[in-house]
């Protein structure tokens, strides 16, 4: 085979620091569509970005050359550091520091894409910590929740 094809999609979830609800309406719009630019310089490509005062969500497609521990350093990284520089009044703004990362198969992109884009919805019924949760044991993986949060 000449070519190497792939489809690695990731939905990452992470919070602010302390589930801290900072960031506001009108930063969500703009920290979304700039986490969505960090994506594309670095040969990503988001398929969705949203969440809430306190979270986000990104579905997204990695090229095979970035590992998810890297695309989410330059996603965080890159986005907290524009956050400080762009808001001076944000200037503690930070994001937690674990992640969480869940595959997607190609036939659960349009409802991941719906579920990304009604987090308002969402989460007037349930609370971070319960979708996080949610989450992590529907995907099987083991936890100890007194570090989950930290």
């Amino acid at each position: 085979m000449a070519h190497s094809y792939t489809n690695i999609l990731i939905h990452f979830i992470f919070s602010t620091k302390n589930r801290e609800k900072i960031i506001s309406e009108e930063l969500q719009e703009r920290l979304w569509l700039y986490m969505g630019g960090i994506a594309r310089e670095n040969n990503m490509k988001a398929l969705a970005i949203g969440g809430v005062e306190d979270h986000v969500h990104l579905l997204i497609s990695l090229p095979p050359t970035l590992s998810i521990a890297k695309a989410i350093q330059l996603i965080k990284g890159g986005s907290s550091k524009w956050v400080h520089d762009t808001f001076p009044k944000h200037k503690y703004f930070k994001w937690q520091e674990g992640y969480g990362a869940f595959s997607v198969s190609a036939s659960h992109i349009e409802n991941t894409v719906a579920y990304i884009k009604r987090q308002k919805e969402h989460h007037k019924i349930k609370t971070f910590q319960e979708e996080y949760i949610a989450f992590l044991k529907k995907h099987e993986i083991e936890y100890d929740e007194r570090y989950v949060w930290g």
